[in-house]
């Protein structure tokens, strides 16, 4: 065989596979026209099997060609309204389609091979009185009297066939061959190039943007203003080709999505489920890396959701839902990010099941679940070997997949989160970056070493200087936490981290903060000096940096030195803010209140005497204090404070509600909670501050002493929730309400 053989066939085998992608989400489309059937796509189905089968015929594979001329009869009876898309027939078709690419992987062999059984099923459906499958489903469509139906065309067989049609004799009449000219122009208009020399290309253009980076800093340097202009034209021209490269990667989700509709289908038929999908923003467009990277986890859960998430057509019907259920995957574009959700309106998750599966296979203890939220325990589907399923199948129970998409996921610097409403369904929202080449980043300086931090993880800039570095971090439970508009975030000593004993670059008067999302989670980082930002290229970390969590590659400065990329996800694993918020013992990460419904509320929680617990809602606290206890004077009989330049009235929450109270403050300091109302500000004097929580709110046992709503429990604690309004409204005395008009 010949170097041109060789292309040819080459040719065909690419062709074919771009023929039938298309042809699967064809078919099913028209299985589900009820009303009557789409001619014009039945045409192009026709056209992409006629194509196959001529193409075969003329290189000389038999049974490739066989079985395609039996596919394109039965297609030949739908086009003349001789037959309907049934299941049946849809099956047939979709099985054969199955077996043509079976055959396309395997050309060397392909005439060796039995396709006997998917021609016998295809003629069955050409002669259904001839066997055991004929029926009413072989009856004709209706189509309306002006429904137009377009001819047959030749097949699309590659150039360099028609050009040689002469050492061979050819399958169509050239007439025909002109016919299709209009087809043919479509693809004449574009090229297709090996994956490894757009790999190469790219990795050339990230060597040019480095390369581009060190000229710039020099000439900065250098002031030369015939450079300076030369420099800035470099840029642009990289800039824009950088840009063209990257776009010649990308692809459209729906490349990913196309196999669903057919997964969907057949799963539903092994489940005895009646399932459709709808799938919205599949021209969303991501780099060609992360659409490999993505694939298998989206099957997955794809799968586990039919599996598991949309129940049987009689438990719909019996809790008044429409039997066919509904999983839709909607892709969109957001803060440089792509945004898959993957969504059902099934049960939604089985927490008691989840925790009880959790606790007997060992993966989690009774204690541990005992403090969880809600949302915790639906994160446990994704703990390697977790399973709900009674028995192993061929769709699930093995106990694999759930941990393996977070964690595949998770290694393209994406994130998981799951959304559950019993018997609503669930949602589950992948977070990933649009391409892993070239990034942008925030350099930052630390312990005299540079560090990037991807752009889709940043949030904002916080700059503390003078007394705001000691007014503004607070302290809860030994961790320290900076108050943003409202909200405690937890920090995050990047030294601290990379345990290192070198001076620090800021003076001691300036706090640099990188407020960070991981995990829809919010932290902020402490870091020495803030630089700049810049597109960096990521390069792989070493073998010897691997094993460090916190990093997630390196990239080359424009002065040729190395940095070292942050892993933000990583970084807040190790420095324990992650597993510290989803205990409750920060943030409030979506500052979400209480309502009605049971939405989660973030409580702080204080003790007073012995074992006495109290709650307040955080939403509530203007700023947490340690005052002298020097430092109180009176007023009128009301103790009081000098606070900010104003007076500050104290509240001894514990006498004032009757209740016990062990002052146990170290440093005679009062523990202070600043309470704001109307404008006025009040310092409440408790005991301890012992947490804060997110939790939903169900009152156990209302109460009838006022100043408290009532009493509810918290990681196994009874805790009285304290109506800090009512409070005010007790004691709010002439002389207090003047003491505060001042505040």
């Amino acid at each position: 065989m010949t170097i041109e053989d060789d292309e040819l066939i080459k040719d065909f085998i690419v062709e074919s596979q771009e023929h039938l992608s298309d042809v699967e989400s064809q078919l099913l489309t028209l299985e589900s026209q009820q009303d009557g059937i789409d001619i014009a796509l039945v045409n192009k189905v026709f056209r992409a099997v006629h194509s196959i089968k001529g193409a075969a015929g003329f290189l000389g594979f038999e049974v490739l060609e066989s079985l395609a001329h039996r596919g394109e009869e039965v297609l030949n009876r739908l086009r003349n309204n001789e037959m309907r898309p049934t299941n049946l027939v849809v099956n047939t078709l979709l099985k054969a389609t199955d077996r043509l690419k079976g055959l396309l992987d395997s050309l060397e062999t392909s005439n060796e091979q039995d396709v006997t059984e998917h021609i016998v099923a295809l003629e069955r459906l050409l002669n259904p009185d001839s066997g055991p499958d004929s029926g009413p489903d072989s009856g004709i469509v209706e189509i309306p009297d002006d429904e137009s139906i377009e001819e047959a065309t030749l097949e699309t067989v590659p150039e360099r066939v028609c050009d040689s049609a002469a050492q061979r004799k050819p399958t169509e009449s050239i007439s025909s061959v002109i016919h299709d000219a209009a087809i043919v122009s479509a693809v004449d208009s574009t090229i297709r190039v090996d994956v490894s020399l757009l790999d190469t290309l790219m990795t050339r253009v990230g060597e040019l943007v480095l390369a581009r980076n060190q000229i710039m800093q020099f000439t900065g340097e250098l002031g030369n203003t015939d450079l300076l202009r030369t420099t800035q034209r470099l840029n642009l021209i990289t800039t824009e080709l950088q840009e063209g490269v990257m776009k010649t990667r990308m692809q459209p989700i729906g490349n990913v999505w196309s196999k669903f509709p057919r997964l969907v289908r057949d799963l539903a038929a092994i489940c005895g489920k009646e399932v459709r999908i709808e799938m919205e923003g599949k021209a969303t467009e991501l780099d060609k890396t992360i659409i490999e990277a993505i694939k298998d986890p989206l099957t997955h859960l794809v799968r586990n959701t039919v599996d598991h998430g949309i129940e049987k057509p009689e438990v719909r019907r019996s809790t008044g839902k429409p039997v066919e259920g509904c999983l839709t995957l909607r892709a969109f574009h957001e803060g440089g990010q792509v945004i898959i959700d993957i969504s059902d309106d099934g049960a939604g998750l089985n927490l008691e099941r989840i925790k009880t599966k959790a606790i007997e296979k060992g993966l989690i203890s009774q204690e541990q679940v005992a403090r969880m939220q809600e949302q915790e325990i639906a994160q446990l589907i994704f703990l390697p070997g977790f399973s709900t399923a009674e028995k192993v199948s061929n769709v699930s129970g093995r106990g694999v997949g759930m941990d393996v998409v977070k964690t595949n996921i998770e290694k393209i610097g994406g994130s998981v989160d799951l959304q559950t409403r019993p018997g609503h369904g669930t949602t589950v929202k992948i977070k990933i970056p649009l391409t892993l080449a070239i990034i942008p980043a925030l350099i930052v300086s630390c312990a005299g070493n540079r560090f990037a931090i991807p752009q889709v993880n940043l949030l904002e800039l916080v700059r503390l200087e003078g007394e705001q570095t000691t007014k503004s971090i607070e302290w809860i439970q030994g961790a320290p936490v900076y108050r943003l508009r409202g909200r405690l975030l937890p920090l995050v000593y990047l030294r601290n981290v990379l345990k290192t004993n070198v001076a620090s670059e800021t003076p001691q008067d300036v706090i640099n903060i990188v407020i960070l999302r991981a995990d829809d989670r919010q932290f902020g980082l402490v870091v020495d000096r803030i630089n700049d930002t810049e597109e960096i290229v990521v390069k792989p970390l070493s073998k010897q940096l691997k094993g460090v969590a916190v990093y997630s590659g390196t990239t080359i400065m424009g002065d040729g030195k190395v940095a070292l990329i942050l892993d933000v996800l990583g970084l807040a694993y190790a420095s324990q803010v992650i597993s510290k918020m989803r205990d409750g013992a920060l943030v409030d990460p979506n500052g979400r209140a209480k309502d009605a419904d049971g939405e989660p509320q973030t409580l702080i929680i204080l003790g007073t005497g012995t074992s006495r617990r109290l709650a307040l809602p955080i939403s509530q606290v203007a700023r947490l204090e340690k005052i002298s206890k020097e430092a109180i004077e009176y007023a009128d009989h009301q103790e009081v404070v000098q606070y900010r330049g104003k007076i500050l009235p104290l509240i001894r929450l514990a006498s004032f509600l009757g209740l016990e109270s062990n002052d146990t403050s170290e440093d005679d300091l009062l523990n202070v909670v600043v309470y704001n109302e109307n404008e006025r500000s009040f310092g409440l004097v408790i005991d301890k501050i012992i947490d804060i929580v997110e939790t939903s709110l169900q009152l156990n046992h209302p109460s009838a002493r006022e100043g408290l709503l009532g009493s509810v429990v918290i990681h196994d604690r009874v805790t009285d929730l304290v109506d800090l309004p009512a409070v005010i409204r007790m004691i709010d005395c002439p002389s207090l309400s003047q003491l505060t008009s001042l505040v």
